[in-house]
């Protein structure tokens, strides 16, 4: 397994996900309705990546499945909770590289729900409902929001054209 990081196009070797260190583990969640996807803008309030338009994500919590983290990302940042949600798709594991060649191990997930709106808490200061080929439109938008909805099957092969990932 090797990786690149999106934005600077530098590899690393091959790491077991166990290697990864916790802080650098995190759940992302690509929300769809119908046949769009939701895409959020990231507040002024976070000490990173503000401004950029990125899927739901969170940092995994000791004790803690992706499953359960992702479910909890939702409900905090969108207001979702189980009951409207029509399934939770698991998508496969990623690994990427930050600026600084850490690698960062990423559980992808589909939130499929039968809610449009959605209640966005602190962490985004707007969100906007498109068609997954339209995503690319969103010019900031975090390096690695394409790597996961390449992953996630909502937009094939886009994160293809450029350094990547590895799953």
């Amino acid at each position: 397994m090797s990786a690149n990081d999106a934005a600077s196009g530098v590899g690393f070797p091959s790491r077991a996900a166990h290697d990864i260190p916790a802080e650098r583990t995190v759940v992302a969640a690509v929300i769809q309705w119908r046949d769009k996807i939701a895409l959020f803008r990231r507040s002024g309030n976070l000490g990173h990546d503000s401004g950029l338009w990125h899927c739901i994500t969170g940092f995994m919590e000791a004790g803690a499945t992706p499953e359960q983290q992702t479910l909890e990302e939702l409900f905090e940042e969108t207001g979702l909770e189980t009951k409207d949600l029509l399934g939770l798709l698991r998508g496969p594991d990623l690994v990427v590289a930050d600026g600084l060649s850490n690698p960062w191990l990423i559980h992808t997930f589909t939130a499929l729900t039968s809610r449009r709106r959605l209640k966005i808490n602190w962490e985004n200061d707007a969100y906007r409902w498109t068609a997954p080929h339209k995503a690319k439109r969103f010019a900031n938008r975090v390096d690695w929001l394409d790597n996961v909805l390449d992953a996630t099957g909502h937009v094939p092969g886009i994160a293809a054209a450029g350094p990547g990932i590895a799953r």
